[in-house]
């Protein structure tokens, strides 16, 4: 995000193994994308089901109430002499 406002602010759960990203859950796209064969199969279930309407939520549950967290603890504070 590039606001005080969250405006903008998007949630990526990427699950890699041995240094491939097989599937990728964007906010912004608000589904899962698979990028191997393996990563196709499971993005297609994973769309259908309950796993979407979790991953959906942490946008809300996770991102925006830690991100207002995170701004007023880090980003007020810029310019202070420390």
């Amino acid at each position: 995000y590039s606001s005080k406002d969250l405006h903008g602010i998007e949630f990526i759960d990427s699950y890699v193994f041995n240094q491939i990203e097989h599937i990728r859950f964007n906010s912004t796209v608000g589904k899962y994308v698979g990028y191997t064969e393996h990563g196709v199969k499971n993005a297609e279930t994973w769309n259908k089901g309950s796993v979407l309407a979790r991953e959906l939520g942490e946008l809300e549950r996770f991102c925006k109430h830690n991100a207002d967290l995170y701004y007023s603890t880090v980003l007020d504070k810029t310019g202070e002499q420390g």
